[in-house]
């Protein structure tokens, strides 16, 4: 599963995306997750299954979403409180329902242990 996050300028897709794979991965979830920009949408889209926006773009999203269609991309407009997401389980949560069933996981489970964070 490859997971896009765009932002604005790409430095805040950066920890977004640096935090899901990490938590993705304690999960067990092989998941690769990359960050990028609204400008390079036009080649990342070609390898991405879901489409992590910003909150700060949430006005672009309509286009957006018409975008990733015309390449079968899910879109998701992450919450506003995602950059205080120390840990990257509240947006690893937030995609699991976009995510396939045919994930590899390891061990073989599909509940994952997610621990609250003073944050979360």
């Amino acid at each position: 599963m490859r997971i896009l996050v765009i932002c604005g300028a790409g430095a805040s897709s950066t920890f977004v995306a640096m935090r899901l794979r990490h938590a993705a991965h304690n999960a067990g979830l092989s998941v690769q997750a990359l960050a990028g920009t609204v400008e390079s949408l036009a080649v990342d889209l070609d390898s991405t299954d879901i489409l992590l926006v910003a909150p700060h773009l949430a006005r672009e999203l309509p286009d957006l979403e018409q975008f990733a269609a015309q390449r079968s991309v899910r879109v998701i407009l992450l919450p506003e409180d995602v950059f205080s997401d120390i840990d990257g389980t509240r947006t690893l949560r937030t995609v699991l329902p976009a995510m396939s069933t045919d994930l590899p996981l390891t061990p073989p489970t599909t509940d994952f242990p997610i621990e609250r964070t003073p944050h979360g």
